[in-house]
């Protein structure tokens, strides 16, 4: 298709998409969130007829993210601009348009207000201590938080988790895809191999799915979703006593991050283990450690007599 033809929505939707994933290398989950904004945004300046990418106006874009503000909380309305900055930054690189139209994207206030939120060292590992391997669903549960805990793996990782993923030979666990559109390889500790050893001898239910972490009622044997992973940090935060700021595997990715933080780990070796594709998103974690900043803060110089 020529400049000069005529696009639909749909057909520029799927030419994005491609030039997402063919030239910027990114992962299928957040190709969907860049997708669906951009489709809302089409639909609203163009409706059901011809899509003209040259005249999108300033205007249509600032009416577009306001109007998000209304209805969203500021992190979805964020995800929504940046996915318009995208999307215009390929219409330049087609040469469907001339101009910075990305530039035109409104910033969305309150992003990241406050520390991030996690348990400290005392409360994580009371958290760790806690887990027990009394039945089969408890064995999953606690390999489960481990992958999360130990290996910063996120929710989505922990469910498309594969038989084949753990090397047991050369003590790696592969990651498929991440947020940054690769996979990655990380180290299986003692721990978490002995956690996923336990789990898959004497508590994986005999099934015929590849993924390492299945079902225990009902639809025995079928892979886990996404919810019963924020389900077993739910409870083993409850069995453990502890009152955790926010749920979830986010919590523990955050109190690992912290926790390495604090022991002398760099940015870079952060967002390599948590799969950040940008140091920006991994810098929060430096709010939280104050007495690190407190070392590296040089004296104020004084003038000499």
């Amino acid at each position: 298709m020529t400049i000069h033809d005529r696009w639909t929505a749909e057909t520029l939707l799927v030419s994005f998409d491609e030039h997402l994933r063919r030239t910027r290398g990114v992962c299928a989950g957040t190709r969907g969130n860049y997708v669906k904004f951009t489709r809302v945004l089409l639909e609203t300046v163009f409706a059901d007829g011809p899509v003209e990418p040259a005249d999108i106006c300033v205007r249509d874009v600032v009416d577009f993210v306001g109007g998000l503000t209304v209805r969203y909380q500021p992190a979805t309305v964020e995800l929504a601009a940046t996915s318009l900055r995208s999307f215009f930054r390929f219409l330049r690189a087609q040469g469907l348009r001339a101009d910075r139209l990305e530039d035109a994207v409104p910033m969305v206030p309150c992003r990241r207000t406050g520390l991030v939120r996690h348990l400290d060292p005392g409360r994580f590992e009371q958290l760790i201590a806690s887990l027990d391997s009394s039945t089969p669903r408890r064995l999953r549960d606690r390999a489960i938080i481990l992958c999360m805990a130990r290996l910063g793996l996120r929710a989505s990782e922990v469910v498309q988790l594969r038989l084949e993923d753990v090397d047991w030979r050369n003590a790696t666990v592969r990651v498929r895809a991440r947020k940054t559109g690769h996979g990655a390889l990380l180290p299986l500790t003692a721990e978490v191999g002995a956690a996923l050893a336990g789990y898959l001898q004497h508590g994986r239910p005999t099934t015929a799915a590849r993924q390492v972490f299945v079902l225990h009622w009902l639809r025995i044997g079928a892979p886990i979703s996404g919810s019963i992973v924020g389900r077993a940090v739910d409870n083993a935060l409850r069995r453990a006593g502890i009152d955790a700021p926010i749920r979830g595997a986010n919590l523990l990715r955050h109190s690992l991050a912290t926790g390495l933080l604090d022991h002398g780990a760099s940015l870079r070796e952060i967002a390599d283990l948590l799969g950040h594709s940008s140091l920006a998103t991994t810098r929060i974690y430096a709010s939280v450690d104050v007495a690190a900043l407190r070392e590296v803060a040089l004296p104020w110089p004084q003038a000499s007599s």
